[in-house]
């Protein structure tokens, strides 16, 4: 946008640091992830794994997870709980788990270069030591 350059994280990709190192590698300020989650074990990852891929790429991410139920499957009830993180990997606003709201947030975009010139994520990566990832 002529705001800010965006990436798109799709739902279960969010599992994967990989993808989110690739979005911030090409330039991404601002991620989003859409995601249809039910409660269990991935509630508690909802608010560790984003977070931590915010800070690790030094971008700000929009995490969106529906509310309710979906008829007529019984897939469990989608814990809500959107929010947006900052470049620190904070939270900075939260929906509810069980009301349709709409979250919005103001984003200081200054803080993604200050965030990626103090901690040099990308500059001190050493990817000649990943051949492995990529192998496997």
């Amino acid at each position: 946008t002529k705001y800010a350059k965006v990436g798109v994280y799709i739902c279960y990709d969010r599992h994967f640091p990989d993808g989110a190192r690739c979005l911030g590698l090409n330039g991404a300020e601002i991620v989003y992830n859409p995601s249809a989650t039910v409660a269990g074990l991935s509630q508690y990852l909802w608010k560790l794994e984003q977070p931590a891929h915010a800070a690790a790429n030094g971008y700000f991410m929009g995490c969106i997870n529906r509310v309710g139920t979906e008829k007529p499957w019984d897939l469990g009830k989608f814990y809500g709980s959107s929010y947006f993180v900052d470049p620190r990997g904070q939270i900075f606003a939260e929906a509810s788990e069980d009301n349709d709201e709409l979250l919005v947030a103001d984003f200081d975009l200054d803080m993604i270069e200050e965030v990626r010139s103090t901690w040099q994520f990308f500059r001190d990566r050493r990817p000649e030591t990943y051949g492995k990832l990529i192998e496997l």
